[in-house]
This record gives structure tokens, C-alpha cells and sequence, in this order.
């Protein structure tokens, strides 16, 4: 580091308005390099014991753009980025595509619980703010796994069919909810841009629960099409998590 870029440092936190330089380590690691795979330490993840097919995640050179392919074929899967704990504000940005959508999901009932591509965020939501019940169940399913399960989970959707803006409770548990950021079920060759803020996300769909929002600790991506058989195709790129 150069004597003019660390005297700006100093300068910066002095006046306590010190902003990350350009060439700061970014908080995700990128999904799409040069490889097929995505790169460590974004991994799959399932439920536990599955037995179902997993939902298929590669990088993949698309219209010129490296992206994450996501295949969900009567499967379940995310891959999961861990995250130290990080405090918001956070904003999670990224652009998605839909090569071909669900068109029998829906998230109002168990048995339409699927969705063509989902982007999540982890939340280390203190046990003592879950209602009882779901407490217990949480504890039941952290005993049962060695992968962390998080306390509370925000999901972004791209559904077939409810309205943009639709919050909604997972069907089969209250500890993962949804926004509807994008509304449609035809395929579509368009990436479409997103950026959020998790701080007023989060406490539009937990604020029942907690009055300030909980520790980031990890981000995930995910598709499934378990509970309807159905069979989707999903891109995503350029995914970031920033201030």
C-alpha cells in the first residue's frame, strides 16, 4: 500500500467516514469463474437424510455471461455461501432469468411448495425472540444435521403466478419466508435486475418476532420441484452483497 492511499485511510477514519476502497475483498465470493463447478465456499446443501434427487447447480457461458445454471427436476437443493456474522445494513443485489418456469408451484400449500429459483438470506435470529413452538422444532432439526440450519430465513422468489410484492410463510415452516420479487410463468431470454434491503425486508416478514434485525450469516440459492414433480431451469449472475 502506497503512502497517499494509507494517509487517505487514516483521514477517512478519523472523520469516521471511511468508505471500503475498490480493491476490498468483496464479502461473497463470485459464483461464476472459470470452472464448471461453483467455487468453494459455496456448497450444496439438501434436508437431511434426502433421498430425492438433489436440484443440479454449474456455471455455464451464456449469451457471452458467465452464470450459475440451476436444474430443478423433482428435486431439492441450495447452494449455500456461509458468512461470518455480519450486521446490516445490507443491500443483496443480482440479475436472474427463467428458462423454464414451474407452472404447478404454489407456495400457499405444501403440496405446491416449489419454486424455479430462489435467492435467501440467513438470519442468526436469537432463540429466545422464536415462539415456542417453532423453537422446539428448530432444535429438532439442528440435532439431526451437521450443516448449521439458520433461525430465521428470508427468500426472494420469482414465482408462475402471485403478485409482485406477495409476502408469504413457507408452507411447511414459519422459520423461511418469501417476498415475490417477480411475477410470471413464461420463459423469458431477459435477465432482470434486483437489489434489496434486507434490513426493511427482514422486518417486513419477522417483525413479529424482533424488533431490530439479526446478524447475516449466510446466503443461499436454491430451486425445487419435489413437491410437484415438475421440471425447471433457472440462471443466476452477478450476485452481490454490500452496504
Amino acid at each position: 500500500m502506497n503512502a497517499g492511499v494509507a494517509c487517505r485511510i487514516v483521514v477517512g477514519l478519523i472523520a469516521g467516514q471511511f468508505v471500503m476502497p475498490a480493491w476490498a475483498e468483496p464479502l461473497l465470493t463470485p459464483l461464476a469463474g472459470a470452472s464448471a463447478e461453483p467455487p468453494a465456499p459455496w456448497h450444496v446443501v439438501g434436508l437431511p437424510r434426502q433421498t430425492k434427487p438433489f436440484t443440479q447447480f454449474s456455471v455455464v457461458d451464456l449469451g457471452g455471461r458467465r452464470a450459475l445454471r440451476i436444474e430443478a427436476d423433482a428435486s431439492y437443493g441450495n447452494l449455500v455461501h456461509p458468512l461470518k456474522a455480519l450486521q446490516l445494513p445490507m443491500h443483496l443485489a443480482w440479475q436472474w432469468r427463467i428458462e423454464r418456469p414451474l407452472s404447478r408451484a404454489d407456495l400457499r400449500q405444501k403440496t405446491g411448495d416449489d419454486s424455479a429459483v430462489r435467492v435467501c438470506a440467513f438470519f442468526d435470529e436469537p432463540m429466545g425472540a422464536i415462539p415456542f413452538g417453532d423453537r422446539q422444532l428448530l432444535r429438532f432439526a439442528r440435532a439431526r444435521r451437521a450443516e448449521p440450519v439458520p433461525a430465521a430465513t428470508l427468500c426472494y422468489v420469482w414465482d408462475a403466478s402471485l403478485p409482485v410484492g406477495t409476502a408469504i410463510d413457507n408452507a411447511f415452516t414459519r422459520r423461511q419466508r418469501y417476498i415475490v420479487v417477480e411475477s410470471g410463468g413464461a420463459p423469458s431470454t431477459r435477465w432482470v435486475a434486483e437489489r434489496r434491503d434486507l434490513s426493511d425486508d427482514f422486518m417486513r416478514v419477522f417483525g413479529d418476532e424482533v424488533a431490530r434485525v439479526p446478524p447475516i450469516v449466510g446466503i443461499a440459492i436454491g430451486a425445487d420441484a419435489d413437491n410437484t414433480k415438475d421440471h425447471s431451469i433457472a440462471y443466476v449472475s452477478d450476485l452481490l452483497l454490500e452496504p
